[in-house]
């Protein structure tokens, strides 16, 4: 073994990895980040980037559809998959390319390979074949992967969300399983390049994890757009020919398509890297952490989606900042796990912050007060053609608890929930504030002064 000595050695490359990287490098320190794959990891070539590029050319052809109807002469020929593909593969080799730049300006040295903790004596230190790449701190960023259920194999026409983007063709008909984040996104962008979509959620609700409000304002937005869902609907088994797939539910019915996908979540890619043998803590293959994103071993830290949490990269993005700055001793304050803005991009937009209204009231009780307002007395959003609602959830003479949004482009406004979520602001702070006219963001306006007890276009 050849020993190669920095101050920090970063163990994956993805948004918690190269955003620590970048920080520490920023920082002063001396920096090696070892992945097997390429920087930018899955969120930038198999998630987040070509995700959204494809929803965006899902939104296009959409606008086509509907150009007539804001008197633009306008015929949607086709879908051109390969086309759709090549654009959402120059969005990511652009994106990837200015992180190299990045990473290469701030003097990180990049080890491609396939890493290993290893501790000895001598400290923490990440192993790349016969090499051995010693830090005095190192972070575990290793990322997820695609789940699948017991004895489902990814494999032909079963697919998960990577195949799902490698496929050169829109398929005629999918089902898709599971209704969380991911499964409601592609279930949205094939919907709107032509497919047929059956959606099968164990569960009683779409994105089940948000209000239910919104839930029940995207299943409703989906019934009108044509997509099928089937809640509380148990996957059972598959078959699968050349031509397509036929799934079985536990009740026994049967529903047939040209593809599968599997939506049913992502796992921390923790196995096969060392971890236990080197004595980190882990949790059904989370690595524990305290507070401070230390792991169980001194000098080792974990950021991203093997921490237990939301795995989202924003917040992997900040987790790798904030180790960076720890180990720096700058003391960063910690981010709250319910401060952090959670956004499925299909079409409506589902974007929310803070608890649920149903949480808000098994904490607090009758102290707790909502208000949904209806995006259709919003001006902005008559014209742009989308429905939805703004809900508001707080305390009673209180601060706001929860912020939850349904609609098209909602998600650019998220960040203002995110404030007043943060902040423990009450909704009379908030009142006086002025949002622009027309915009959407105006719809929230109208939320927080009905809750200060002043609603303007509300009753």
């Amino acid at each position: 073994m050849t020993d190669h000595v920095s101050d920090l050695v970063i163990l994956g490359g993805g948004s918690a990895g190269y955003a620590a990287a970048l920080r520490a490098a920023e920082l002063g320190r001396f920096v090696v980040l070892v992945e097997q794959d390429r920087l930018g990891g899955t969120c930038l070539h198999r998630g987040c980037i070509p995700t959204k590029a494809l929803l965006h050319s899902a939104e296009v052809a959409d606008q086509v559809r509907a150009a007539a109807s804001v008197g633009i002469g306008a015929t949607l020929e086709g879908v051109d998959a390969e086309a759709v593909a090549a654009f959402r593969e120059r969005i990511v080799a652009k994106k990837f390319a200015g992180l190299e730049g990045l990473v290469r300006a701030r003097g990180i040295t990049v080890v491609a390979g396939v890493g290993r903790l290893v501790v000895d004596a001598d400290g923490p230190a990440v192993a790349v074949g016969d090499d051995r790449y010693r830090g005095a701190d190192v972070l575990l960023a290793t990322g997820s992967y695609t789940r699948t259920l017991p004895g489902l194999e990814l494999a032909g026409r079963v697919i998960g969300s990577e195949q799902a983007l490698a496929l050169r063709e829109v398929p005629a008909s999918v089902i898709v399983l599971g209704g969380g984040v991911i499964g409601v996104e592609f279930a949205s962008a094939w919907r709107s390049l032509g497919a047929e979509v059956t959606i099968l959620e164990a569960l009683d609700h779409l994105v089940p994890v948000e209000d239910v409000a919104a839930s029940k304002a995207l299943e409703r937005a989906f019934r009108k757009r044509g997509i099928t869902a089937r809640l509380g609907a148990r996957f059972a088994s598959v078959s699968q020919t050349d031509a397509g797939v036929t799934v079985t539910l536990e009740d026994g019915g049967q529903l047939s398509a040209d593809y599968l996908m599997v939506a049913v979540g992502r796992g921390p890619a923790t196995a096969g890297m060392g971890f236990e043998e080197a004595g980190i803590a882990l949790d059904r293959g989370f690595v524990t952490v305290n507070a401070r994103l230390q792991t169980s071993v001194p000098h080792v830290w974990a950021a991203g989606d093997i921490v237990p949490g939301l795995q989202l990269a924003h917040r992997g993005f900040q987790q790798g900042i904030f180790v960076a700055e720890e180990i720096a001793g700058l003391n960063p304050v910690a981010v709250a796990e319910h401060t952090i803005p959670r956004i499925t991009y299909s079409h409506p937009e589902v974007a929310s912050v803070g608890v649920t209204e149903q949480a808000a009231r098994a904490e607090h009780g009758d102290a707790v007060v909502a208000y949904e307002y209806n995006l259709a007395g919003n001006g902005r959003s008559e014209i742009i053609g989308t429905s939805g609602i703004v809900k508001v959830v707080r305390v009673a003479d209180g601060p706001v608890l929860g912020v939850h949004l349904v609609g098209d482009r909602v998600g650019e406004l998220i960040t203002e929930g995110q404030l007043a979520v943060a902040w423990e602001a009450h909704p009379e702070d908030i009142a006086p504030l002025l949002h622009a006219h027309p915009t959407q963001s105006e719809a929230l306006g109208e939320a927080f002064l009905a809750l200060a007890g002043k609603p303007l276009h509300a009753l």
